[in-house]
């Protein structure tokens, strides 16, 4: 899993509540356990039209946005059903960070899970936040999840928080296998104890990282 440091990229705003997992990956595309290849398809009841055209009004098929790291959305943001491929999806696109009022809370854990910074931060600060985005490329954003601040175009540094464990796991670009694979000497070792000593249990054999 990739780092996550510091980011400082294009926002993209989308000004709309209760934007769910159906409008990120739409159910026809959930058919692959793939994690790569689904960011075509992120949003793509708003982004094509009934022919498979690019929808021009739609924030991420304009410049600068379809090139956007960051999105700045408002007040319950995937929610739905509690598909992983969300997640997957935006970060497939090139989406690393969504700040945002509130998250549904599957939605929040995956985040984490897959790279992808949620940052929650009230209403009013949102408003500023989408308000710098329209402005495109020339006020990008700087998430510093070292620092855990958001540093606006003009410099004001807006803190916010998250749990110390997953901006651990962030920072280190660790997800769940990646972790316990640090322990792989002490679990081998600890196998082949237990080899000795109950030779009739099966091995357990450790996957690679992804």
């Amino acid at each position: 899993m990739q780092k996550f440091t510091t980011l400082t990229a294009v926002a993209a705003p989308m000004p709309n509540e209760n934007i769910d997992t159906d409008q990120i990956i739409p159910a026809r595309f959930l058919k692959t356990i793939q994690r790569t290849g689904l960011g075509k398809f992120a949003f793509a009841a708003q982004r094509y039209d009934a022919d498979g055209q690019e929808r021009p009004d739609f924030v991420l098929n304009r410049e600068p946005y379809r090139h956007a790291e960051i999105l700045v959305t408002y007040d319950n943001f995937g929610c739905g059903s509690s598909r992983e491929h969300a997640p997957w999806a935006l970060l497939d696109f090139g989406v690393r960070c969504v700040i945002a009022p509130s998250f549904a809370d599957i939605f929040y854990n995956n985040c984490f899970k897959n790279g992808i910074l949620p940052i929650q931060l009230p209403r009013e600060i949102c408003d500023a936040l989408m308000s710098d985005a329209t402005m495109g490329a020339n006020a990008r954003l700087t998430v510093d999840l070292e620092r855990q601040v958001v540093v606006r175009p003009d410099g004001e540094e807006i803190p916010f928080a998250v749990d110390p464990f997953r901006r651990h796991m962030l920072i280190e670009g660790l997800d769940d296998i990646a972790l316990t694979l640090r322990h792989e000497g002490d679990i081998s070792a600890y196998e082949s104890e237990r080899a000795k000593e109950k030779p009739w249990m099966p091995k357990i054999v450790l996957g690679s990282g992804s």
